[in-house]
Formats: C-alpha cells, sequence, structure tokens
C-alpha cells in the first residue's frame, strides 16, 4: 500500500516513487508515447506515434521555468496539450528524482508555439505557484575568437570540419580596415542546437587550439525573431562591409542609382549603414539589385533591418543583449577587432552578460594626460567629485547613496548552473535605507558569467528602479551609465 506524505510548508500530497511510477506508466499507456531518461533529462515522445518526415523547424519550441519540483509529466503534458500537439516533452531532472524547475516542449507547428506562449506564460499551474513560458533559443550557432586574421573563410571552414562535427557553414566578416583580413573571429553554424553544444564542449577554451593559436570558444548571439506582419513593413536596409572611409553621400548616391530619388536618407556607422527609402517596394527592389555590389572597392552585403521592440528596448540594453544606435535597428552582431589598441582611445569590449557576446557600442574616449615628476598631487574624497566623473554604475550607486547619507549598498551574490554545466552568478542588492517600503531588494533577471558583470548589471538595474520612483538622473547620465 502507498502511503502520501503530507508538506507540512505547502501542505500538498507529496508522491511516493511507487506512485510517480504508477502516473507515468499510465500516461504513456493513454497517449502511446514513449519516454527515456538520459543525460539530466527525461523525454517524452520525439517524435510522438505514427510521425513521419523530419522533427517541427525551429520555432516550434518553448522553454517553460518556474515549474515546481515535484510536478511530472502526468500533471505538465495535459496542460501543454491545451495548446496543440506535442512532438516532444523534455523535463530537466535531477539525481534525487525532482525536477530541475524547467523543460522544454516542442510544438509540431510555430503557430502551436505561439499560442501556448499566449496562454500560459504565467499560468497558476497550481495555487500561487506560476509558471514562465517563453521562445526557446535552440542555438545553433557558435562564435569563435582568436582566430589568424590572415585565414579564409574556406580555410576556417575546412578546420572546423575536422574537429567538429555537423558544420554546415562559416560566416567570416573582412577587417574594417583591411579587407583582404578578417577580424579576428568567424561564426560556426551547426545543423542542429545539439552538434554545437557537442562542438562547444569539444572547443573549451584554454585547452584546444587551431593553427596553433587558442581559441576562444563561445555561444553567438541568437537572431532577433521579428514577425512577418513587422517585417513586411520595414524600408530600411542593412549594409555591411563598407570601407571605413566611404561617406554618407557616397552611398546614397550610389543607392539612388537605382532609382533617382528613392532613398530618404543614410546613416552611416563605421562601416556599416542604414538607408532608408521612402517606400518600401524600393527598398526590397534595391536590396536585389545592391547586394554584392562593389562601393569604394569594397563587396557589400544588403538585408532588411530589423526593427527593434520599442517596448523591450530598455530592458534588452539592461540585460546586455541590444547596443543602443541612432535608428535603434536590431542587426546581426558585427563584432569588432576586441584586440586592436588606438593610441588615446580604450577599445570597446563587448558585453559578455549572461555568456554571450553583445555588438559592442562605439569607443569611449578617453582623454589622457602625460603624468610629469615632480607634479602635485592632492588626496581628495570620490564623493567631493561630480558624477560626471563616473562611468560605472557600481560607482553611480554608492555615490548616490552617500549622497542621500544613506548607509552603503550591500551586495548579497548567488550562483546557479546552466544547462551546458556553466557556472552563472546574479548579485542582489539591499539598500538599507529604504529596505523597509514598499522594495526590500533589487536583483536583474538575467544571469551573468563573471562577477565583475553580475556586480555591474545589478547596480544597472537598481539604478533604473531608484530612477523611475523618484527620477533621480538626467538623460546624460543614463548615457554615461548605459554605454559601457
Amino acid at each position: 500500500m502507498n502511503e502520501e506524505i503530507i508538506d507540512g510548508t505547502s501542505g500538498c500530497k507529496v508522491r511516493t516513487g511507487a506512485q510517480n511510477e504508477a502516473a507515468l506508466l499510465a500516461l504513456m499507456e493513454k497517449t502511446g508515447y514513449s519516454m527515456v531518461q538520459e543525460n539530466g533529462q527525461r523525454k517524452f515522445g520525439g517524435p510522438p506515434p505514427g510521425w513521419e518526415g523530419p522533427p517541427p523547424p525551429r520555432g516550434c519550441e518553448v522553454f517553460v521555468g518556474k515549474i515546481p519540483r515535484d510536478m511530472y509529466e502526468d500533471e505538465l503534458v495535459p496542460v501543454f496539450e491545451r495548446a496543440g500537439k506535442i512532438y516532444e516533452f523534455r523535463l530537466m531532472m535531477e539525481f534525487s528524482g525532482e525536477n530541475r524547475g524547467y523543460a522544454f516542449v516542442m510544438y509540431t507547428t510555430k503557430e502551436e508555439a505561439q499560442l501556448a506562449i499566449r496562454i500560459l506564460n504565467n499560468y497558476e499551474i497550481r495555487p500561487g505557484k506560476f509558471i514562465g513560458v517563453c521562445v526557446s533559443l535552440d542555438n545553433c550557432r557558435l562564435f569563435i575568437g582568436a582566430i589568424p586574421k590572415e585565414k579564409k573563410k574556406e580555410e576556417i571552414l575546412d578546420e572546423m570540419k575536422k574537429v567538429t562535427e555537423g558544420v554546415v557553414d562559416v560566416i567570416v566578416y573582412p577587417s574594417a580596415t583591411d579587407k583582404t583580413k578578417n577580424r579576428g573571429f568567424a561564426f560556426v553554424e551547426y545543423e542542429s542546437h545539439r552538434a554545437a553544444a557537442m562542438a562547444r564542449r569539444k572547443l573549451i577554451p584554454g585547452t584546444f587550439q587551431l593553427w596553433g593559436h587558442t581559441i576562444q570558444v563561445d555561444w553567438a548571439d541568437p537572431e532577433k525573431e521579428v514577425d512577418e506582419e513587422t517585417m513586411q513593413r520595414v524600408k530600411v536596409l542593412y549594409v555591411r562591409n563598407l570601407m571605413i572611409s566611404t561617406t554618407e553621400e557616397t552611398i546614397k548616391a550610389e543607392f539612388n542609382k537605382f532609382k533617382p530619388g528613392a532613398v530618404e536618407r543614410v546613416k552611416k556607422l563605421r562601416d556599416y549603414a542604414f538607408v532608408h527609402f521612402f517606400n518600401r517596394e524600393d527598398a526590397v527592389a534595391a536590396m536585389s539589385v545592391m547586394n554584392g555590389k562593389c562601393i569604394d572597392g569594397a563587396s557589400i552585403e544588403v538585408t532588411l533591418a530589423k526593427p527593434a521592440n520599442k517596448e523591450n528596448s530598455w530592458r534588452q540594453h539592461l540585460n546586455g543583449q541590444l547596443s543602443p544606435n541612432s535608428e535603434n535597428l536590431l542587426v546581426y552582431a558585427n563584432k569588432e577587432e576586441g584586440h586592436s589598441k588606438t593610441l588615446g582611445k580604450t577599445p570597446s569590449l563587448p558585453a559578455r552578460l549572461n555568456g554571450q557576446h553583445s555588438p559592442g557600442p562605439p569607443e569611449v574616449e578617453r582623454c589622457t594626460y602625460p603624468f610629469f615628476p615632480g607634479t602635485k598631487l592632492t588626496p581628495i574624497s570620490m564623493y567631493s567629485l561630480k558624477s560626471s566623473h563616473f562611468n560605472s554604475a557600481v560607482t553611480h550607486l554608492d555615490y548616490y547613496c552617500n549622497k542621500n547619507n544613506w548607509a552603503p549598498p550591500e551586495y548579497y551574490l548567488y550562483s546557479t548552473t546552466s544547462q551546458d554545466g556553466k557556472v552563472l552568478l546574479v548579485y542582489k542588492i539591499v539598500i538599507p535605507a529604504i529596505a523597509n517600503g514598499s522594495q526590500s531588494y533589487f536583483m536583474p533577471d538575467k544571469l551573468c558569467t563573471t562577477l565583475e558583470d553580475a556586480k555591474e548589471l545589478a547596480a544597472q538595474f537598481t539604478l533604473l528602479h531608484l530612477d523611475r520612483e523618484h527620477n533621480l538622473f538626467s538623460l546624460d547620465l543614463w548615457r554615461r551609465i548605459w554605454r559601457k
């Protein structure tokens, strides 16, 4: 006879192992799906009974978080079947037999996945327990850094095929200053997320070399998804691989050759530009004609620009996923040469929040002056300076607390482990002076791979919320905080 245990904290009945097994067997018998547990996950289906043909395309999978640890497929599957037919349900499992609090659900169509997000995100799956559902980033692309700059695309592709399996393509960008060289990195596209994950595990930074160089390996930024309806309205082209010396006037003249007067304006930033058209039809036609053309000796690439989600732009920027530019447009990442150094400037480092590279903003001008022997130095406190002397959000937060005669902010560090075994970090910040108010602490909803990023992100998050409540900071101050 199976006994049920009562959880003293929630009052819910906790099932025994035998009861769990019986419930799962009943689910399998009812649905005809198979179930297998391997590599820390339990797979239900994949494919379902009677399935013929290839698996569903990308965009059919959703990520489910905040699942109660004692909830399993017999309860979860019926909930997610409300949105459509499940191709595969993957529940992440602990050695203890509990789930790890998250799962992946793959539907047979993209429409079903989108419906699941609409009807099940923030769904109360148990009294007081709300799950989160969002699109799963099925990333198939790796970022490979520290590649010798003289290597051509064909050489990099051949080498990656030798050392990893499932390579589909390699994306290599020419240097902004010397088109005969690459930028010291490449994006490697794999046939599946699993193939990319296996390759990433093999190419462990510090232990694997290509052409005698220790390479850098990480997940590439996933491509930003923009719905088809929005893309049908875009009339701006993204033009890359331009020469640094090419002017906006030259670009406008070249694109106007296709149809005089069609271009409204051009905005160029370093070696790429946005070309705005008066009519979408002209933009689409110009894209077809101009892609691959030479301007000032450089073969350009032309695509439709991807509009940013304005509602999420501040949140995306806070999470290190979006770099500001004058057009507020999303484009594929342009990773500049991270090791190049210019006199009088500090190289801009790509943000690495949440373990991913993000395109960095333009280089920050740093004024330096010679320090002559005998120069008199006066000791001062940082609190005697103006806020315009700070760029770090951590320093701004400390400065603000001191200015208001508050105790310094308290930082509490937490960690967890990602799906691929990476240690992820997040700080919780407590402002003692306001801890008894409406908000007792501040914690961002993104995790970082480095301590410095985690602390800076937490400080940015706290400043943003303080500003919303008290309108503390000027736009110029926010620009200095975010430009890192």
